[in-house]
């Protein structure tokens, strides 16, 4: 699958069907991490793949009640980080850029190898640092949740979230995001 062909299959869908995960599928994703660019190569990046079923059942605990879906992933991945990994430089925290383009490289390989790799913000991150052991002053940034498409739409899904496992949603136009020499918004 080339590169472009993986960005336009990749889909957010939250009907998820069981996957197996293996020492090797942990391996594959993380070493696709592993190749992101980071800022003087620091690699910020901290990952924690959870596939054991109660760890799973625990982190069910750490998510918002619109993530329900999230209980039929087979793996989830817990993306973190800390600002003084990465180059710190005034007015911004670069480790989350690095942190996401690695985590992008997961969902793409992920794509590739015929799973859903869907990111969520809808979580507790002091729930999911304490069921973890991630150290407090880590950023607990997004949790990746990793399955098969299914077929059938899972029943806790709002009318929104079903339309959008149908269809992609629409994305913005060119000229909405994207300028030429100047910023014109």
């Amino acid at each position: 699958m080339e590169v472009r062909e993986a960005i336009e299959k990749r889909r957010a869908y939250r009907s998820l069907d069981p996957a197996p995960i293996s020492d090797e599928l942990i391996r594959d994703l993380a070493g696709s991490a592993s190749l992101a660019p980071s800022c003087f190569n620091n690699q910020p990046w901290r990952f924690v793949f959870v596939r054991d079923p109660d760890v799973l059942k625990e982190m069910h605990g750490a998510l918002s009640k619109s993530n329900e879906w999230i209980t039929d992933a087979s793996m989830i991945i817990a993306v973190f980080s800390r600002k003084e990994d990465d180059c710190v430089i005034r007015d911004r925290e670069y480790h989350l850029f690095d942190v996401g383009m690695a985590t992008a490289f997961i969902i793409l390989r992920a794509t590739e190898l015929g799973l859903v790799a869907h990111p969520v913000a809808g979580f507790s991150p002091r729930k999911v640092r304490a069921i973890l052991g991630i150290p407090k002053d880590m950023q607990v940034i997004t949790l990746v949740n990793v399955g098969k498409h299914a077929d059938t739409l899972h029943d806790t899904l709002t009318e929104q979230q079903k339309a959008g496992e149908k269809e992609r949603p629409e994305r913005l136009p060119f000229e909405k995001f994207a300028y030429v020499d100047r910023y014109e918004g």
